[in-house]
């Protein structure tokens, strides 16, 4: 096995070892470390608080020199967070100078990001969304103009995950 498959491995066993709250995570077969399933709990006191939505993380070979890849399973309404449930956040987002100039190079990837801290950044995220850089331009409005109209989209969400369970 790999160093790569080592680390992942190392650090599941960790995350199960000492659970962080409104985080699960585990392999989605046994034989492959590259490929995780997660759930994550919306955080109180926001929109999303009661949602257990799922996501699958993803991760190259090269990890973790590369960032993985993050996408949510679940419906979900997010400005960060494409329409498909790719995940847009600047801690997956490979090293360097972001080109278009929205993003510090040290808010980007890092070999010493570890699976929990991006855990904790998305639920963060959903916490505090960054419209300057939204991924899903209709939330992104709908968050910046219609907040009755946002609350009353993402309830439809967490509804939906409840009944998915």
């Amino acid at each position: 096995m790999d160093a790569s498959a080592l680390l992942l491995l190392r650090q599941l066993r960790e995350l199960n070892r000492h659970p962080v709250e409104g985080i699960s995570a585990g392999l989605i077969d046994e034989s492959n470390p590259y490929a995780w399933n997660v759930i994550l709990v919306g955080p109180s006191d926001t929109f999303y608080e009661g949602g257990f939505f799922k996501a699958r993380l993803d991760f190259p070979r090269e990890y973790p020199i590369k960032p993985p890849k993050m996408k949510f399973v679940s419906e979900i309404w997010h400005p960060n967070i494409e329409k498909n449930g790719d995940v847009c956040i600047s801690i997956l987002h490979e090293p360097g100078v972001d080109q278009f100039g929205y993003e510090k190079a040290s808010e980007r990837w890092s070999p010493v990001q570890s699976v929990e801290s991006i855990l904790l950044s998305v639920l963060s995220m959903l916490s505090d969304p960054n419209c300057d850089s939204a991924a899903n331009i209709d939330a992104s409005v709908m968050w910046r103009d219609d907040r009755p109209a946002f609350k009353k989209k993402v309830s439809e969400c967490v509804r939906k995950t409840l009944e998915d369970m």
